[in-house]
């Protein structure tokens, strides 16, 4: 009889055991999540949480809070969200640009692996600008103008590690061309030194830059993006142009600490992909000058967050990077 007991006991333990995952994945979210911002408040990348966050909070009747700390070249979150319980309450974004910086920084307590991504949500187009006093209009006078001009122009890099500082070392490593670095904090004040020809070249995000380029301000000579953008139709891709090896276009995602329940992260990636499906989410990403994504599954994303990290990390190794702090 206690022999019996013990199958019927050890037999109910293992349907637990198979249930448990389903469970977790049912019961998930009871209460509010917390979205770390790698990235300052009021801009794109915040705006863009913002809109599949609360389209996410109507489906799963939770409330979200979005706190940005922007500080350390977005380490300070990702050092936070990585320390974080891993139980699908606290999520930060990632762009490969960024999730390169263990690459980077030298005392970092936080690498790539230390998230599992669960979505991603929008590609970032940036675009090739120049000040108008430069006389080209296309992708391959510019190179050979540079060329025959080395260390002369200047070119505003408005953050190490950031995506436009990245994409413009992708550029110049594969073209090999000669020109000053001039830092800033950020990107709008990188584009009035261009409109005041205190710089001569930027990559730029299409959605902070578009303005100037329709009032003639500055000049575009191509888009990095996987096709041209509505907000510039008459811009080449830099594919178009005769250049797809620099062609690597950023992108935004969400991740949580790794070591998160599988069905929890299942759970997630099923609410973004439902998320972004809907026209109105779509719609608002596109005024800000992004590209929405495919859903994608979970095999798709680790590949694509895979891929892309390696070819900053490459380009960080090949133009020597480095920060200490």
């Amino acid at each position: 009889m206690a022999n019996g007991f013990g199958w019927i006991a050890s037999f109910v333990f293992t349907l637990m055991l198979a249930a448990s995952p389903a469970a977790a994945q049912i019961d998930f979210p009871k209460r509010p999540i917390h979205v770390i911002l790698p990235y300052p408040a009021g801009g794109i990348v915040d705006i863009a949480t913002r809109i599949v966050t609360d389209r996410l909070s109507g489906l799963w009747r939770q409330p979200f809070v979005v706190e940005a700390k922007p500080a350390g070249g977005g380490n300070v979150a990702w050092d936070q969200v990585s320390r974080a319980a891993p139980d699908g309450y606290t999520w930060t974004v990632i762009a490969p640009a960024i999730m390169a910086n263990p690459r980077m920084y030298a005392n970092l307590r936080w690498s790539d692996r230390s998230f599992t991504p669960v979505a991603a949500i929008a590609w970032a187009p940036s675009v090739l600008v120049v000040h108008p006093s430069v006389p080209v209009s296309t992708m391959a006078e510019f190179i050979d103008y540079v060329r025959a001009r080395p260390g002369v122009l200047n070119w505003g890099n408005p953050g190490i590690g950031t995506s436009q500082h990245l994409n413009t070392a992708i550029f110049l490593t594969a073209t090999k061309l000669d020109m000053l670095a001039v830092p800033y904090g950020g990107q709008p004040p990188a584009i009035l030194d261009l409109r005041a020809n205190r710089v001569q070249f930027n990559v730029s995000s299409i959605g902070l830059v578009t303005e100037h380029v329709v009032s003639g301000a500055v000049k575009a000579l191509a888009v990095l993006g996987t096709a041209r953008s509505p907000l510039l139709p008459n811009t080449p891709t830099v594919s178009e142009a005769g250049y797809p090896e620099i062609n690597v276009v950023p992108w935004y995602g969400f991740a949580v600490p790794s070591g998160t329940p599988q069905p929890v992260v299942e759970k997630i990636a099923a609410g973004f992909q439902e998320v972004i499906k809907t026209v109105q989410v779509r719609e608002l990403l596109q005024k800000q000058g992004l590209e929405p994504m495919q859903p994608m599954d979970l095999a798709e994303l680790a590949k694509l967050y895979g891929e892309h990290t390696q070819k900053y990390a490459n380009v960080i190794r090949e133009a020597g990077i480095k920060r200490s702090d």
